[in-house]
């Protein structure tokens, strides 16, 4: 995080002897270039504006090495091309190389930029290694201090501010504050478009319009309830896999997050690899669906999307994608189907998905009894969770990425966030009704019970995972943030049929959008199933290239053949409107 030495305990005694002796050297050798500006301008500088660290040496002439007798520094070394503290010193302290913060060159080449950071540095591994040594609390108390002691530490980063941030310095400087004036239009808007509250502007939102430049796949809806609609998107070969492919992606955002752009696509990808796919695309629900239950999306969406695509195709049997939270509906569908001998299911992936609860990462700091008693008084109230609250949560996890990049840019620097796809559909948050987010998060999240045989009924019907028997091809990412990969691996042991586990590199978003063609990130594979994700981990082999290809392989041999394909409204359901559909227009205010 803040620093590369991270983990070492703070040594008071150590960190202070050293911050000592590098203010000693600093403030001596600063006041000895402030006497020499006083010499050569015939006035001494205020030392109110500058305090003095000691008086200049009787006798002083300007440009004498003043400091030399002290063996640190000379007056020369600090003059010739107007670089304070011209010379080379080993930090104390660096960043991690992941941290984006300092990169500006003036963090390493200013001496005062320089010494700001390497101070927040020290301050900061010493203030989160004292609160992640504390003993005699429970772990979840000791989680929740651990989380927020970083979120105030980063918040205090001096990149954060005007005056110790040198891109922003050097931004005002050169366009006479013009940048901190539109920097509060930025602000301003942003309050307008929340209503009071903060709406972080992260990506131009005019910049992309459904079925134009975004979610721009051929296809039409032919199905339709009060929670979701159903595309089928037209076929770009002669022939298809017989078996259908249905995709149930998570209804926290929206499904479109796998259909950004043509390069990447995941959907695009499908249709070309010859299947016919479907896509539930969720509604963004009001207060008139408060009582929609988690069941409730059990039998109005993945089931009666089935029952759809069979009138569509006259196939009985399809293969079935998750993603996320729909990857947990999908396994609960799996289970139910099971319990009631429904069999229509032929294989499923899930995309980045959690069967077993008990490690969530840093999303569990929300998750205990009085959080959730005041999460459902203010659902009860509305009839819905907005859809910023979940955002917001989320983009925690991230923060330097996900808040204060955008803090800087839009209200320091005065810039507007670039156009990008994948920054978009995080804006556009849904809301989800009351009644189901509060099941969810409580059996879920806080009992973590749908592991247990029966240990949650969906329309009646006792769940037990174990029952599931289909091929199944798990995908998890190595940087997870929202659904840690150690934790999604766990699910694979819940099932009883033959599992294929794969891991890809980078997060929850990029791990999974990430086609063939851009050779990005990599991905591991181990054809031995171990007991534990180390071992796994360990055993595996990596890869070059996207998943997407050995996911191609692995659910084209449960294709069940070719026929010819398949064009929307073609069979016994009519198209009813063209992709991507009306309820994926369905914006929040605070989004629009």
């Amino acid at each position: 995080m803040a620093a590369q030495a991270r983990e070492r305990p703070c040594d008071a005694d150590a960190d202070a002897d050293q911050y000592s002796a590098n203010v000693g050297v600093g403030l001596r050798a600063f006041d000895d270039w402030r006497f020499e500006l006083s010499a050569n301008s015939g006035s001494m500088v205020s030392d109110t504006v500058f305090p003095r660290y000691s008086p200049p040496p009787a006798g002083y002439v300007p440009g004498t090495p003043a400091l030399s007798n002290r063996g640190e520094v000379t007056a020369t070394e600090l003059k010739g091309d107007g670089t304070l503290f011209n010379m080379p010193a080993e930090p104390v302290i660096a960043p991690a190389k992941q941290d984006k913060r300092f990169k500006d060159d003036a963090w390493t080449n200013n001496w005062f930029f320089d010494y700001t950071k390497q101070h927040y540095l020290l301050l900061s591994r010493c203030l989160e290694s004292s609160v992640r040594v504390v003993k005699g609390v429970d772990p979840h108390t000791h989680h929740k201090a651990q989380f927020y002691t970083r979120q105030l530490v980063n918040a205090l980063s001096p990149t954060n501010f005007a005056l110790t941030n040198p891109s922003v310095v050097n931004a005002t400087v050169e366009t006479r504050g013009e940048n901190l004036l539109n920097g509060f239009r930025n602000l301003v808007v942003d309050l307008e478009r929340g209503g009071g509250r903060l709406s972080l502007k992260m990506t131009d939102l005019s910049a992309f319009k459904f079925g134009e430049n975004i979610a721009n796949s051929p296809g039409k809806v032919v199905f339709q309830n009060e929670l979701m609609q159903l595309i089928q998107y037209s076929p770009s070969t002669p022939t298809v896999q017989r078996r259908p492919l249905l995709i149930v992606p998570p209804w926290i955002n929206k499904f479109y997050i796998l259909d950004l752009k043509p390069k990447n696509s995941f959907i695009k990808w499908c249709v070309e690899q010859g299947h016919t796919v479907f896509v539930i695309s969720w509604v963004n629900p009001g207060a008139e669906l408060a009582g929609k239950s988690f069941s409730d999306y059990l039998l109005e969406g993945p089931l009666q999307a089935l029952d759809a695509i069979e009138k569509a195709t006259g196939e009985s049997d399809i293969n079935v994608i998750g993603y996320c939270i729909g990857g947990t509906l999908v396994a609960s569908t799996l289970a139910y189907m099971a319990a009631t001998n429904d069999r229509r299911i032929a294989s499923a992936t899930l995309f980045t998905s959690l069967l077993d609860f008990s490690d969530v990462g840093d999303i569990s700091v929300f998750i205990d009894e009085d959080q959730l008693q005041l999460a459902d008084e203010h659902m009860n109230r509305l009839g819905y969770l907005e859809g910023h609250h979940m955002a917001e949560a989320f983009n925690l996890m991230r923060e330097n990425d996900l808040i204060w990049f955008f803090v800087i840019n839009n209200y320091l620097l005065g810039r507007s966030p670039a156009a990008f796809d994948i920054l978009y559909w995080n804006s556009d948050a849904t809301r989800m009704p009351a009644r189901m987010q509060s099941y969810y998060l409580r059996n879920m999240y806080y009992r973590n019970v749908l592991k247990n045989a029966g240990g949650i009924n969906l329309a009646n019907v006792p769940i037990d995972l174990k029952k599931i028997d289909v091929p199944m091809y798990f995908l998890s990412t190595r940087d997870d943030h929202i659904a840690p990969w150690r934790t999604t691996y766990a699910g694979t042991k819940l099932v009883s049929g033959p599992v294929r586990f794969v891991l890809g590199a980078s997060g929850h978003v990029a791990g999974v959008i990430n086609p063939p063609s851009a050779n990005k990130y990599g991905y591991w594979t181990n054809e031995k199933s171990s007991a534990d994700p180390e071992t796994w981990l360990k055993g595996a082999t990596y890869h070059e290239g996207s998943w997407w290809t050995d996911w191609a392989a692995w659910v084209a041999s449960h294709g069940g053949g070719e026929v010819p394909s398949r064009q929307p409204g073609g069979g016994k359901l009519a198209a009813i409107e063209n992709a991507p559909g009306s309820y994926v227009k369905l914006r929040t205010a605070a989004a629009a």
